[in-house]
């Protein structure tokens, strides 16, 4: 009942006090009359005097211990006195902590420059650890504070040119304004009402609430795809099984028939089963005509339906089309760009897709040829967002496929436009992320590579990537694959050398970041450019071998062994590259994603604004595709070393 009563008391407190801060004098004085006519208690404010004058003692008590470097007296001091909703949960609190941590550990080599107590240097370095390992491990995915976790592992911190920062004369007042000034906000007494505060905390924790659902779907949807790549792995290795397992029962026919196996057909059975290099589908590795039984079952279990009597799309006016995308309204050149690119995206793999491609090829719907000064690529550069959104993401369909790559390879100013629009967009513009994804696939071609090199494109990436956080996952991904595809070449190499620090810098910040899948082509990076003396000499020097270490996981024994290759380099500088064009199609499934352009009521579009508007007579050209040659495939444990793009090595060592 006691309780009850007080917890009464201060509730009434609370409304009395939230009712004098808001000035309702009449309204307090009939609550206070009608309060004490049912003998009601009302609890007084808290007072603040005292809280006051101990809060300065505190704030003066930290400033101290910070001045001299007593780092136990600190962090006891900031772990009774900032509010835990404050030091565990508030960005500028953890990352305030996490550099007051390096202050502690450096203060003995700032204090005695090259004369420091050893002792006491290990022990502070042992603390560093062990906060890196508990409260610091959930800033381990931030790029500002990557580097510092190799601070532990280095053995001459002031002479790292990573750590150049922290033995500045600013420094330390820079960080000791910063610490005064989070204290005087996080200590000051609060003159706001209890009860406002209780609503807006309670405000807070839904937002918190709903944020972090948001990132639990964020998660989820990485984990779906993540689950997709499995499946699809699973899938292939299945059929894989099934062909060699109906291959095996014929043999094990022919032996009764008195046929031996030979020593060859065995040791082709073994590669295709053990080696994880070969995923080549079951109709090519299998013959389906073969007579038999019980191989012949299961070779119908997987035999893939051929669809009956596939349909050609119907012919186009090329010409037509061209001239409106030139001269037309910025919304039917928008439809237009996108009913092209559904042509090929949403035609069926195989002869219907070969024939739309090489139709729009023989027509030269892009104007390699023209000599006008208004062609259908200088669309790229429209004042209409949409407009240039849509011509990259048809340009970035024509490089998914091989023979669109090999067309665009002979546009002379294609290269200049892509880059230009690279420079100009904005991060989060998709126009510029099409874009970036179509030069990705054209660095397979090794004339694009040369383009590209000479572009400074290399020096454009390693400053996009210095920033990864403001970067999208498929931004961030073709980033990397595409500045690797770059490194394998000699002059990319060398252009990395002219900055080898910055370079390196990047790319070993990057092996921390949160998105393991650019980890293959950073690791290639690395591996390709320290083929180079002074990039090798350089890397030593900001010890790279002991970053490479601090980033090793025993969970994941492949990459511990791709660093083994690239520490390998680092002592030795032997490199063999393989460069080779890729000629595979790389369609992937999210190329009309966040589609923008929608139809209106009775507005023709897709194949219906083509057929209606556009209709041509024979202008579809059918050529037989040449036949892709599988690549050959680098080892799991290896650095890449041949230009892919992300949807091939995904498609290659899904899982």
């Amino acid at each position: 009942m006691g309780d009850i009563l007080a917890t009464e008391a201060d509730l009434l407190g609370m409304i009395k006090e939230y009712l004098k801060f808001e000035e309702f004098e009449e309204t307090v004085h009939s609550f206070d009359k009608e309060c004490q006519s049912k003998g009601k208690l009302v609890s007084k404010p808290r007072g603040s005097a005292l809280r006051d004058s101990k809060t300065r003692v505190i704030q003066k008590d930290l400033l101290s211990s910070f001045d001299d470097g007593d780092h136990k007296v600190f962090f006891e001091l900031w772990t009774e006195n900032i509010p835990s909703e404050v030091k565990d949960t508030d960005d500028e609190a953890l990352s305030l902590e996490f550099y007051l941590n390096i202050h502690f550990t450096i203060y003995p080599l700032r204090r005695h420059p090259g004369r420091h107590d050893r002792a006491e240097f290990e022990e502070r370095i042992s603390y560093f650890k062990q906060y890196l390992e508990t409260r610091g491990a959930a800033l381990s995915q931030t790029t500002e504070f990557l580097s510092y976790y190799a601070l532990p592992f280095v053995p001459s911190p002031t002479a790292h040119p990573s750590f150049k920062n922290l033995f500045q004369d600013s420094w330390i007042p820079e960080l000791r304004d910063k610490l005064e000034q989070f204290l005087s906000v996080t200590l000051k007494p609060s003159n706001t009402p209890r009860l406002m505060t209780l609503y807006k905390e309670g405000g807070r924790s839904t937002k918190e609430a709903m944020q972090q659902l948001q990132l639990q779907l964020v998660e989820s949807d990485r984990r779906i795809t993540s689950y997709v790549r499995k499946f699809s792995k699973m899938q292939a290795d299945y059929q894989n099984l099934i062909g060699i397992t109906a291959e095996l029962v014929d043999s094990l026919e022919a032996t009764v028939s008195g046929k031996m196996i030979s020593p060859e057909y065995l040791q082709s059975v073994y590669v295709r089963l053990f080696s994880s290099q070969t995923r080549q589908s079951v109709v090519q590795s299998t013959d389906f005509t073969r007579p038999g039984t019980a191989s012949s079952m299961l070779r119908f279990s997987i035999a893939p339906q051929r669809p009956k009597d596939v349909p050609m799309l119907p012919s186009l006016d090329y010409e037509k089309l061209k001239k409106d995308l030139a001269d037309g309204a910025d919304r039917l050149k928008s439809l237009l760009l996108q009913a092209l690119r559904w042509r090929l995206t949403r035609s069926l793999p195989g002869e219907q897709r070969d024939t739309v491609l090489q139709a729009y090829i023989s027509n030269d719907l892009l104007e390699r040829y023209s000599t006008k000064q208004k062609i259908v690529l200088h669309l790229l550069r429209s004042t209409n967002e949409i407009v240039r959104q849509y011509m990259a993401r048809l340009i970035n369909a024509f490089a998914s496929l091989a023979e669109g790559r090999a067309y665009l390879s002979q546009i002379p100013i294609l290269l200049k436009l892509l880059t230009g629009v690279l420079r100009k967009e904005d991060k989060e513009s998709l126009t510029r992320e099409n874009v970036l994804v179509a030069l990705q696939k054209l660095s397979l071609r090794r004339s694009q590579q040369t383009a590209m090199i000479a572009d400074d494109l290399i020096g454009w990436l390693v400053d996009e990537l210095q920033d990864s956080d403001c970067l999208s996952d498929n931004t961030l991904e073709y980033s990397a694959a595409l500045l690797m595809n770059l490194c394998l070449r000699t002059k990319g190499k060398r252009k990395c050398a002219e900055n080898g620090k910055h370079v390196l810098k990047v790319l070993t910040d990057l092996l921390g970041h949160e998105n393991h899948e650019i980890r293959p082509y950073v690791n290639g990076a690395l591996y390709s450019i320290l083929c180079i003396p002074s990039v090798r000499q350089e890397a030593k020097e900001m010890s790279v071998e002991e970053i490479l270490s601090c980033y090793s996981r025993e969970e994941n024994p492949d990459l511990n062994r791709q660093f083994e290759f690239i520490i390998k380099q680092l002592n030795s500088g032997y490199s063999f590259v393989i460069i080779i064009s890729c000629q595979e199609d790389l369609m992937e499934t999210d190329l009309d994603k966040e589609e923008v352009l929608q139809p209106q009521h009775r507005e023709l579009s897709g194949e219906s604004l083509l057929t209606t508007e556009y209709l041509g007579i024979m202008t579809n050209m059918a050529k037989v595709k040449r036949k892709s040659t599988p690549l050959p495939q680098p080892s799991v444990d290896e650095p890449l070393q041949r230009p892919v793009t992300p949807s091939s090595h995904r498609n290659a060592s899904a899982g």
